[in-house]
C-alpha cells in the first residue's frame, strides 16, 4: 500500500549458480575484458568497459544492439558506494552519454518505470562443490512491468556470464 502522493517501489531480485569459483565470478564483474565480453541481453555486445572499481570510483559500460535493431548504444555509469572483494558489489547505475555525463532513461526510449539511479547490490558466496552462488539485487523500479523486463536482460546477460566462465582460459585485461 502507498500513501497518496508516493511511487511504490520494487526490487528485481535475481540469483545464479554458477560453475566457478567466486574468485573468477567477481572478475567477471569488475574487470574491462570480462565485461565486454557477456554485457548486454542476448545478440548485444559490450564495446565499452572503463572500469574503476574501487568505492568512489566509476566505471562506464555500454551495450550496442545488433544490427537489425538499428546498432543503438547505451551507456551506463556504475558509481561505487561499498566493495567487499569477492564478497559484495554495492553501485548504482544511471543511463549516461558516451562521455559519462549522467541522461534521464527516457531521453533514450527507456520506459516509465526505470528511475534515474538504480541502486544494485551484488552479493558472492563460495559453495562447498567449487562454485559460486551470486545474487543481483536492483531497487526503486516503480513498475513491476519494468521489473521483469529487467529480469529478463539480466538474466540474459548471466547465461552469457555462465557460457564465458566455462571457457578455458578466461580473457585477461591488457
Amino acid at each position: 500500500m502507498t500513501t497518496p502522493g508516493t511511487t511504490e517501489n520494487f526490487e528485481m531480485v535475481l540469483t545464479r549458480t554458477f560453475d566457478a569459483p567466486v574468485s573468477e565470478v567477481w572478475r567477471a564483474w569488475t574487470e574491462g575484458d570480462y565485461i565486454r565480453e557477456w554485457w548486454g541481453p542476448s545478440g548485444f555486445t559490450a564495446p565499452v568497459a572503463e572500469m574503476d572499481v574501487r568505492e568512489g570510483g566509476a566505471s562506464l559500460v555500454a551495450m550496442r544492439a545488433p544490427d537489425e535493431m538499428s546498432g543503438f548504444e547505451h551507456f551506463n555509469t556504475w558509481s561505487y558506494q561499498k566493495i567487499v572483494p569477492e564478497e559484495r558489489l554495492e553501485f548504482t547505475s544511471r543511463f549516461a552519454d558516451k562521455d559519462g555525463n549522467a541522461i534521464d532513461p527516457a531521453s533514450v526510449g527507456i520506459p516509465p518505470g526505470v528511475p534515474k539511479e538504480v541502486p544494485h547490490v551484488l552479493t558472492f558466496s563460495s559453495r562447498p562443490d567449487g562454485g559460486t552462488d551470486f545474487t543481483v539485487t536492483e531497487y526503486g523500479y516503480t513498475s513491476p512491468d519494468v521489473v521483469e523486463l529487467s529480469r529478463a536482460g539480466m538474466d540474459q546477460c548471466l547465461d552469457k556470464m555462465a557460457s564465458l566462465l566455462a571457457q578455458t582460459p578466461p580473457p585477461t585485461d591488457t
